[in-house]
Order: C-alpha cells, then structure tokens, then sequence
C-alpha cells in the first residue's frame, strides 16, 4: 500500500509540474497571438500554428519502431475535440483583438465551473450541491465582470465567453479520450484535424507576413505545439477536475504581461469578478478534494 501511495503521489506532483508549465506557455502563446491579431487575420494565425504544429507533433507521437502514434480508437470524438478547440482558440484570439489579456482570462477562469456543471451528463461524474452552488457563485462573478445591465460591455467580452464555453467542453472531451489514448496520439489528431479545418478555409483571408510576424508566427506555432502537449499530459495524469486550480496562474500570468507588454490593466468590475470566480472554482475544488477521500 505504502508503494502504491508512493506512486500516486508521485504521478500528482508531476501532474501538476506539467499543468502550471502548460499554463505558462499557453500564457506566452497568448502574448504573442495579441500582438499578431493587430496585423495578422485570426484564421491566418491559426492556419500557420496548425500547419507547424504538424511535424511538432509527428514528432512527440514517434515512438522507436512503431512510427507516429496516430492510431485512435476514437478517431470522431479525436474529431469533434480537435474541431472545437480550434474554434476556441478563433473566438480568444478573435477577442484579444479588443480586450487587454486579463480580462480575457477573468472570463476564462470560469471555466473550471463549467467543467464541473458538464462533468455530470458528459462524465457521469456526481457533484453535490455544494459545488453546485459554487458554480452558481461563480456566474454570479461573471454577470460582474459583464457589468451591471450589460451596458459599456466590450463585444471582445462576449467572444471570451463563447471560447471559454467551448474550452470547457474541450477539457471535458479531453478527459473523455484520455481515458483510452495516450497525450501523444491526441496531440497528433488536434494538429492533423486542425491543420485540415484551415487549410479549407483560412487561404481566402491571407495578408503576407513581414519577417517579425513570421517570427512570431513560428514561436506561437512553436509554444502551442508544446502547450497542448503539456496540457493533454497533465490530465492523463491527474483527473481534470484536481487540475483546474492551476488554471487561475493565467489570470496572474495574464496581468503581469499585459501590463509589461501592452500596458493593460484591469478594472474594478473585472478584478471583482475575477476574485468571485477564482474564490468560486477554488471551493468546488475544495469539495472535489473531500469528495475524494470519502471515498477512499
């Protein structure tokens, strides 16, 4: 038993060494899709990231004598999750145009709650009513940050949401296929399907990058690739909702860079808000973590 636990432990402290390094570099990506967006048509930005993202991922997926782990026994679900965080990540990228990053991501740190509330029809896992109400706590967080009446709300405000909605279903379909493909064969599928999705679409609203968007084309493409595949480890590692916590580091993240990069700071309402929200998602974990040991 002692050895067992040992190795639980083991398997938790690299489970969250790899979800706060996936959330740095996911937080690096989304400084430099912000100063990409200025110039750069989102699906453009997208296009490139994916298409690199590529031979990155062939790459992570090698396994010596076996080739590239892409064989899924789930190829429509790989599908449908790899479709849907590239349409995540168009509605963020889309609203980084016109909100600083830590608002952005005080709307996306109520993705946790969503998580939990999805967790039920799509995971079949219980939530109590305790953590019910800390989702709805957490709504309650979010109407701040859309201010009082909805007035003066940035459009970019509602763009967050709807990525943040899809990312939530994104985390949970993740789970879902974690339960039976490695990180490796995952992040293969995200790269191929995504590259696929674009390469319809994106050439019909092409701008010739200059050499410093290419540059950062290639580190964004460079960052995500890495980002993704750190993330989809993580919760192979730990189940999703343990790892959610780690996820509030990007608000952080997210405040400091805007503020040395763009000279973005936060408002009244959206700190409010945000601290609703983390407070919220830190309490349903809170009760995740009692959940678990009643049950040991």
């Amino acid at each position: 038993m002692t050895a067992l636990a040992d190795s639980q432990a083991r398997l938790a402290t690299l489970g969250v060494i790899v979800a706060v390094l996936g959330t740095m570099l996911g937080g690096t990506v989304d400084v430099l899709n912000k100063l990409l967006a200025q110039d750069i048509p989102v699906l453009q930005i997208l296009w490139v990231r994916f298409l690199v993202f590529v031979p990155i991922a062939a790459l992570l997926a090698w396994r010596p004598g076996q080739g590239v782990s892409w064989r899924s026994k789930r190829p429509v679900l790989q599908s449908v999750r790899a479709l849907v965080l590239v349409a995540a990540t168009w509605l963020f990228v889309s609203a980084m145009k016109d909100i600083a990053l830590a608002d952005l991501h005080s709307v996306a740190a109520s993705s946790p709650l969503i998580v939990v509330a999805l967790s039920v029809p799509m995971l079949k896992e219980p939530v109590g009513w305790r953590r019910w109400s800390a989702v709805a706590v957490g709504f309650a967080g979010m109407l701040v940050i859309l201010r009082p009446g909805f007035q003066s709300v940035n459009a970019g405000i509602w763009l967050a949401l709807g990525g943040t909605l899809l990312w939530a279903l994104y985390q949970i379909l993740l789970r879902m296929v974690g339960r039976e493909e490695d990180a490796a064969t995952s992040t293969v599928w995200t790269a191929a399907v995504g590259a696929a999705a674009l390469t319809a679409i994106a050439p019909f609203d092409w701008v010739w990058p200059d050499t410093r968007a290419w540059v950062l084309l290639a580190a964004v493409a460079l960052f995500g690739a890495f980002a993704h595949y750190t993330w989809s480890r993580a919760l192979v590692l730990m189940p999703a909702a343990a790892l959610q916590p780690f996820t509030y580091l990007m608000i952080v993240y997210a405040v400091i860079s805007g503020w040395l990069v763009f000279g973005d700071l936060p408002d009244r309402w959206t700190v409010l808000g945000a601290v609703i929200i983390v407070a919220s998602g830190l309490y349903a974990f809170h009760r995740e973590r009692v959940r678990a040991r009643a049950q040991t």
